[in-house]
């Protein structure tokens, strides 16, 4: 029996729409990481882009467990010597982009190279409820049904 691959013609690229309103972040991203990889398919090739294109609307109303709030860290340097600064989680969702929390969150679990960089570009990610893509049609994916433990049923607050 022959090993599967898939050719660029064979691929079928879908678009999903997931709102992320009171889904804890790190569930939510592992979820939306398989998407874009196409591992939810039975024809996925681990060397092609056969992920979907996927859309992440509600990402300021996410979740983050325990106290990752206050004690979560996101770094970045700046090129200068001695530049490199922090800012906590609870500071970013406060912000003025708070969907980047879940950006870094499904960016660090995409395999890193020129394939990752490809699928991740699939991966359009908006605050509010609104996208500019409803031409696609988008079908929903219901992620907080797929688990409890994906709303966290003891309802952490959000900053």
């Amino acid at each position: 029996m022959k090993t599967y691959s898939a050719k660029p013609s064979e691929i079928e690229k879908k678009w999903v729409v997931i709102d992320a309103e009171g889904l804890v972040v790190g569930r939510l991203a592992s979820l939306v990481a398989n998407r874009l990889r196409g591992k939810h398919k039975p024809s996925y090739t681990p060397h092609m882009d056969c992920g979907d294109n996927v859309i992440v609307i509600n990402a300021a109303k996410v979740l983050l467990t325990g106290n990752k709030l206050k004690d979560k860290v996101y770094y970045h340097h700046t090129g200068y010597i001695g530049g490199i600064k922090e800012r906590t989680a609870g500071a970013i969702m406060a912000g003025k982009f708070p969907e980047r929390i879940v950006e870094k969150a499904v960016e660090r679990m995409v395999p890193r190279g020129p394939l990752g960089r490809k699928q991740l570009a699939n991966l359009r990610v908006y605050a509010g409820a609104e996208h500019p893509h409803e031409a696609q049609k988008p079908e929903p994916v219901d992620i907080a049904s797929m688990n409890p433990k994906n709303t966290n049923y003891r309802k952490t607050k959000v900053a």
